[in-house]
């Protein structure tokens, strides 16, 4: 995972660089939250661009840090997510809660 953060506009980009399933979604939320302590963001952006595959492991990972930024006022966003990972968001109904973009922000 590649972390950016803009000072200026507090967003965290996050580039998902691996699949997330259950092996990786643990060390994953680790990861998130530090970030999400560190800097406070106003808006976290996953970015799904190189991520093929999903699991239900990677929807509660999604759904848990959707429900810490909601605690702190801020907003999640999901962006460039690929068919076969998006027809799990869909499935899940994750889509009718957090915006998926496909516009690239950075």
């Amino acid at each position: 995972m590649n972390v950016k953060y803009s000072p200026k506009d507090k967003i965290l980009l996050l580039e998902m660089t691996e699949e997330i399933d259950h092996h990786t979604t643990e060390e994953i939320r680790r990861k998130v939250e530090n970030e999400i302590t560190r800097h406070m963001p106003r808006k976290i952006i996953f970015d799904f661009n190189k991520v093929g595959f999903m699991d239900s492991a990677g929807i509660g990972m999604i759904v848990g840090r959707y429900k810490t930024m909601k605690m702190i006022g801020g907003e999640l966003e999901l962006q460039n997510v690929k068919p076969s990972v998006r027809k799990v968001f869909e499935m899940s109904g994750i889509n009718q809660i957090i915006q998926i973009n496909d516009k690239k922000i950075s």
